[in-house]
């Protein structure tokens, strides 16, 4: 990932309803979340959600099928590795064992 669309994920991502939505995607994954859905466990107006929508999808972080007469949000999971990649991709200067802690507390579904 370049440096330009790692500001534009971060930017997305430094507001409290789209770093809520992210999260709340990410939960989901694979199946995804309709607008609505997502809309009503947030407690968000749909108007308002549908704009903090489309700053993750323009910034790459989630993607949109329609489903019927649904729209299913879905996070993208190789966008957010990208991007975690590339704030650690210097970690440590090459010392692996100073990153070792960070990188494990980074598995936890590796239980």
């Amino acid at each position: 990932m370049e440096s330009e669309p790692a500001m534009l994920a971060l930017a997305a991502l430094a507001q409290t309803t789209r770093l809520e939505t992210f999260r709340l995607l990410v939960r989901h994954e694979p199946e995804g979340l309709a607008a609505g859905d997502i809309a009503a466990q947030l407690a968000v107006p749909a108007n308002t959600l549908s704009a903090h929508l489309g700053v993750l999808s323009r910034a790459g972080l989630i993607t949109a099928e329609r489903r019927s007469r649904s729209i299913i949000y879905r996070a993208d999971l190789d966008r957010l590795r990208g991007l975690v990649l590339f704030l650690l991709n210097d970690c440590c200067q090459g010392r692996a064992d100073l990153c070792e802690p960070l990188i494990a507390q980074l598995s936890p579904c590796r239980a």
